[in-house]
């Protein structure tokens, strides 16, 4: 008989049984790999999105966003569509009720108390948020240079920053205030140079920890400057850190405001913001008056609050890399 025409040798079930089994069980042992986390499932997500879906799922940090959206275009598109007259004085229309005619009812001078809540949101909003801007780019700048320098240079601009922080920020923004006339541009400045202090020593803490890394020394190492250091690897690596601060600016920053205004050194007739329509409301409180002020009172809690929400929602999404999702 020829080797061609042999039989094939049979296969004992044993044999069988481990071709047959090998593959399901490699396929098995795969997916439980993935499932337990031992192996990636795809491709892995990226750091953005893993902080995205952290702050998606606060829902305060949610709300706040919605509030504060809402706020905006409450301030900036509502007076285009309820369009009132805050210009001149009508004093046959002072102090009234809410009605069909004026939702919120009228002040002491006759304006509309809705379309003025609009039209002083704008000035809050727009001073909050820019002064919280200028105060967030002076204090990393300030903090940045102080912890990557080190030495002599660190321990005299922190001492200037400790200086400032001993005296109150509001009795400083008062002296300041009280000096000059107050308008939006010296308000913005006046609550910016008085913000910035706890934002430097947030990024001099990040920046003393930064500039041992290695791709800094790296850097050093192939004839890169300071200035280049402090602007490309302290500053936009320390951005979690300043994103969350920045927030908490904006609140400090509107509620600086609400007080100056609240004490009369805030933005002069006929410009009025949130703080001066509650100032000029209390006058009335026990008229019973509610309308001058429980607007402008909310207005100005649910906006501070919305960027405090923020930014705790932000906080959490910064450290998603040591959180284990």
């Amino acid at each position: 008989m020829s080797l061609g025409s042999l039989p094939p040798e049979p296969v004992s079930s044993d044999e069988t049984g481990a071709v047959g089994l090998a593959a399901p069980v490699a396929t098995t042992d795969m997916a439980t790999a993935i499932a337990s986390g031992m192996l990636p499932a795809g491709k892995p997500r990226s750091t953005f999105r893993r902080g995205l879906e952290v702050f998606m799922e606060n829902k305060l940090a949610v709300t706040g966003v919605g509030i504060f959206v809402f706020m905006l275009l409450f301030c900036f598109v509502g007076p285009h569509i309820y369009v009132t007259n805050q210009l001149t004085v009508n004093f046959a229309l002072e102090e009234l009720p809410p009605s069909g005619a004026h939702l919120l009812g009228t002040d002491a001078n006759g304006f509309d108390v809705l379309g003025r809540l609009m039209v002083a949101g704008q000035i809050s909003l727009e001073v909050g948020i820019a002064a919280a801007f200028l105060a967030t780019v002076v204090g990393v700048l300030w903090g940045a240079i102080a912890g990557y320098i080190g030495g002599f240079v660190d321990a005299f601009m922190m001492r200037i920053v400790d200086a400032m922080l001993s005296i109150p920020t509001l009795f400083l923004a008062l002296v300041v205030v009280s000096m000059v006339t107050p308008s939006k541009p010296v308000l913005i400045l006046v609550i910016a140079l008085t913000s910035w202090l706890t934002t430097s020593r947030l990024v001099r803490g990040e920046a003393l920890s930064l500039r041992t890394r290695d791709y800094v020394q790296a850097m050093k190492v192939m004839g890169g400057g300071n200035t280049r250091a402090v602007l490309r690897h302290i500053a936009p690596n320390a951005v979690g850190t300043i994103m969350v601060n920045a927030t908490f600016q904006v609140a400090d920053a509107i509620a600086l405001i609400v007080a100056l205004s609240y004490l009369g050194l805030g933005i002069r007739p006929p410009q009025q913001d949130w703080g001066g329509m509650l100032s000029d409301g209390v006058q009335y409180v026990y008229d019973g008056y509610w309308w001058l002020i429980v607007p402008a009172g909310f207005c100005i809690v649910i906006v501070i609050a919305a960027a405090i929400f923020i930014g705790e929602g932000l906080r959490d999404a910064v450290e998603v890399r040591l959180q284990r999702r």
